[in-house]
């Protein structure tokens, strides 16, 4: 009954931060191209880690991880305003970058069906 409440809450504030990252941050640091791929809701409600990915140079998302952090106070009280929590919980922003690793992996097996298809014997007629 607890987990299924935390996965509910977890569901509820990735919608909510997201539409306030795009919508209400407003600092240049932030890259355009920013999205909330999950949040992770501590058991007592009191932190959550939340989940960004985003798309551009390691610098660019550096920068964007540092900026949401910095921005992590109001983010919170943005999003409390929309969600009715007791507690709303202390925000920390991570990167995700399961995106790129997907990308990556992808790109390792057109590689490997290339050089596959490259090593196929010429066919005889």
């Amino acid at each position: 009954m607890e987990n299924k409440r935390i996965h509910r809450l977890n569901s509820l504030l990735k919608e909510v931060i997201s539409e306030v990252v795009t919508r209400d941050v407003k600092n240049p640091h932030v890259a355009t191209l920013v999205t909330i791929t999950s949040v992770d809701i501590s058991s007592d409600l009191h932190y959550a880690k939340v989940f960004a990915s985003v798309i551009g140079t390691p610098e660019q998302k550096r920068q964007t991880i540092d900026a949401l952090q910095s921005a992590a106070g109001f983010i919170a009280i943005q999003a409390s305003k929309k969600v009715v929590l007791r507690y709303f919980p202390s925000l920390q922003f991570k990167l995700d970058s399961s995106v790129d690793e997907q990308a990556h992996i992808d790109d390792l097996l057109v590689k490997i069906r290339q050089e596959q298809n490259s090593r196929k014997p010429p066919k005889d007629e």
